[in-house]
């Protein structure tokens, strides 16, 4: 079987929404000094792009939970396999996620960050897939809502191949 790749979101449209979410951060947090927690590692390229643009003081660090595997469904059961060390007592914290798909993963991470007392805590995510969500969940900054599509490309993967691509792709699988 052959891959194909369908754009969904170009490399312009994300860099364009990237700099509007940056400057809407920067706005809300005026004055004050900001971390931003991105879960890997899907979300690597869109916190590099997103803290470049944001005018704010900020921390940088990262966790990493999974629900996928090396599948193309969440399985619902979390894993954190590794915490933030920053100490987020009293800091304004954003969670930043590659995607928010049935709301298991995004929901774990916000209550176990909520335990650790920050000042803030907001949930800012690249795509979201509100027809598979399981668990509603608030996401104060959202790039792009897309449809019910295994997408890649932009830090996404499939079996960790496909994240180097500039653009987000649907995957599809041709018999040749």
């Amino acid at each position: 079987m052959a891959e194909r790749i369908e754009t969904l979101i170009t490399e312009e449209e994300i860099a364009k929404r990237v700099g509007e979410l940056a400057d809407e951060i920067t706005r809300d947090y005026e004055g004050k000094s900001i971390t931003l927690l991105g879960t890997l590692t899907g979300a690597v390229f869109f916190l590099t792009d997103l803290s470049r643009k944001i005018s704010l003081a900020q921390e940088i660090d990262f966790l990493k939970a999974s629900s996928y595997g090396d599948g193309t469904t969440s399985s619902g059961d979390v894993r954190l396999s590794l915490p933030t060390k920053l100490s987020l007592e009293g800091k304004h914290v954003i969670l930043l996620e590659d995607i928010v798909d049935t709301g298991h993963t995004s929901h774990y991470l916000m209550d176990f960050l909520a335990l650790q007392n920050p000042a803030s805590l907001k949930l800012c995510s690249l795509l979201s897939k509100p027809s598979r969500r399981v668990i509603e969940i608030d996401i104060d900054y959202l790039g792009f809502s897309i449809p019910d599509e295994f997408v890649i490309g932009y830090g996404l993967d499939f079996a960790q191949k496909h994240r180097n691509l500039p653009f987000i792709g649907v995957l599809r699988s041709e018999v040749t």
